[in-house]
């Protein structure tokens, strides 16, 4: 139980996201902060109050980051599946006499 446990903190520590974490990490940062931005500006300009377009832009620039920096799991939905390492056996017979442009590689 306790092991499990932390296996997640490593998990979340580590910071590993795939590809497809990062396409939505990227997504959601880009959205948010858009629309932080555009809340702040409409929100300061209607009551002309910077300081509250200031604290606007900033509370949703913590949130955003709060959401986007830490890796979280949902974060690592789809992992890479890395072939094994290989090296032991030699390479198949199709490979080894591999000619390009009149000239033997292999």
């Amino acid at each position: 139980m306790a092991e499990q446990i932390l296996d997640q903190i490593r998990d979340v520590a580590e910071g590993q996201i795939d590809f497809e974490g990062q396409k939505l990490v990227e997504l959601i940062s880009n959205v948010a902060l858009t629309v932080v931005g555009a809340l702040a500006f409409i929100v300061g300009y209607i009551n002309q109050d910077i300081k509250l377009a200031v604290l606007i832009a900033l509370g949703g620039t913590a949130l955003t980051f709060l959401i986007t920096i830490p890796a979280w799991p949902f974060y690592n939905r789809n992992p890479v599946k890395w072939l094994p390492v290989g090296g032991s056996q030699p390479p198949p017979p199709s490979l080894q006499n591999l000619i390009v442009n009149e000239k033997s590689l292999g």
